[in-house]
């Protein structure tokens, strides 16, 4: 097992990324491998100076970066030398099983859709991204930002989509699927959501429960909410900050540590032919650790097959 990791992207990048390469290094087993994308020299001289051993990675020189204002699909052509550009080479070339960025969040997607390609019969790859429940566990919320404007199509795939995820990569069990709206009513919401819901529940291939609200996202009401990638970047955005929120009230609670980002390490990337992970920008070694472990995951519940043999 290979699992690419920038070392260059992220606010935080190369010591952050580095350390937390280290940490994840620790975890993982004699026959899976980190594979570095970055400056290769400077890279193998931080870690040994962050006391890790640099003969524990391997590495793939690629020394321009993509920063995060820079326009997706022009720095994906016109920088084929940074670091994303060549992990998604890799990626494509199957030097690598999966690749991990906390960087540009636009030109992961683009390089995700340019390389690897979107599994045959997905409309449109998805963001997806974990919501703590209050008693235990918890939900997949998708999409969160790939698909501002989204068809009724592409939602009830998008719930096929969440609920593989929920069922290889977590382990859950026929995974309840809601769409996310203003009212619990079949007939309430906007043209989008009245236009879903048939096509929902006349999906054999997902356990539809109908409609959930904004109050049920954080119960055991659905374990996947659906919802176009405006709406679900919004409510995650909001959710990130209730972390933040009970950290300056100097309040302390099990339930709002869940929604630190670290836990968790980054968003999947759904519908692509190979498991590709998006950091946070503000990503810490933490993170970057976990989102490492996440990619091993992803790698090792064949998750790209069961989407393979569903929509094919």
């Amino acid at each position: 097992m290979k699992i690419g990791l920038d070392i260059l992207g992220g606010d935080y990048a190369p010591k952050a990324t580095i350390t937390g390469a280290i940490e994840a290094q620790k975890q993982l087993t004699g026959d899976q491998k980190i594979v570095l994308f970055g400056k290769t020299e400077e890279t193998k001289q931080l870690i040994d100076q962050a006391g890790g051993n640099s003969s524990d990675f391997e590495y793939v020189e690629a020394p321009e970066v993509i920063a995060m204002g820079e326009h997706p699909t022009k720095a994906i052509t016109q920088k084929p030398n940074s670091s994303i550009a060549k992990g998604f080479e890799y990626l494509k070339n199957k030097e690598i099983d999966s690749f991990a960025s906390a960087g540009n969040t636009g030109a992961m997607l683009v390089g995700s859709m340019f390389s690897v390609k979107a599994i045959p019969g997905v409309l449109r790859p998805a963001i997806a991204s974990i919501v703590p429940k209050l008693k235990s566990g918890f939900g997949i919320l998708l999409d969160v930002g790939a698909n501002a404007d989204c068809k009724p199509e592409m939602l009830n795939q998008f719930a096929m989509l969440g609920s593989l995820f929920a069922e290889h990569v977590f382990n859950v069990s026929n995974p309840k699927v809601g769409l996310l709206n203003i009212g619990e009513e079949e007939e309430k919401g906007n043209i989008l959501t009245t236009s879903t819901y048939p096509l929902l529940k006349a999906n054999d291939k997902i356990n539809f429960i109908g409609n959930a609200e904004g109050r049920d996202l954080f119960s055991d009401h659905a374990d996947v909410y659906v919802c176009d990638g405006f709406t679900g970047n919004v409510v995650l955005k909001l959710a990130e900050s209730f972390y933040v929120v009970t950290l300056k009230k100097g309040f302390k609670d099990d339930f709002f540590d869940r929604f630190n980002y670290e836990q968790y390490g980054g968003s999947p990337i759904l519908g692509v032919n190979a498991p590709v992970i998006i950091g946070h920008g503000i990503s810490t070694p933490e993170a970057i650790k976990n989102m490492v472990l996440f990619s091993r995951d992803m790698i090792e519940s064949k998750f790209i097959d069961s989407i393979r043999s569903i929509f094919n």
